[in-house]
């Protein structure tokens, strides 16, 4: 793998701002011919740089209009139970992201969900009920400033 220059950078950061846009834009918004910029764009992904592309989701227009940060801490540290944890947790609709943490708390989920009632159900009936949960401090964004 070479290490990105000046140009891979900027593809990048094109990339991250709109993943679906056209090769010719991009050569353009970063001074190349289309073909050269093409070929950067297939080495960067061919090296695992660009590691994939996903489609940003609006979740208040899904009625998902409450987002919360649980941080977790688990009870046990053998091996089968965080396992099983993180299987359980990553397959939850309302986790749209699941960090692993170092020192405490153990794992931070960010959870969206319709709202309060939703979020206390999936708590009490989904997250708490997993053996490993040993405790779920909760806070409610108040507003996303970058994401």
């Amino acid at each position: 793998m070479r290490e990105p220059d000046t140009l891979d950078h900027a593809i990048i950061g094109q990339l991250q701002v709109d993943g679906r846009m056209s090769n010719l834009d991009l050569a353009r918004s970063v001074g190349l011919t289309p073909a050269p910029c093409l070929r950067r764009v297939r080495r960067l992904e061919a090296d695992g740089v660009i590691a994939g592309y996903r489609a940003v989701i609006d979740h208040e227009k899904l009625g998902r209009r409450l987002e919360v940060t649980a941080a977790v801490e688990v009870r046990s540290t053998d091996t089968q139970t965080i396992e099983e944890f993180e299987r359980a947790v990553v397959a939850f609709d309302e986790v749209v992201e699941a960090r692993k943490v170092f020192g405490n708390p153990d794992y931070f989920l960010r959870i969206v969900v319709r709202d309060v009632e939703e979020y206390e159900q999936f708590q009490m009936q989904k997250l708490t009920a997993l053996p490993a949960v040993f405790r779920v401090d909760s806070h409610q964004t108040m507003k996303l400033l970058k994401s």
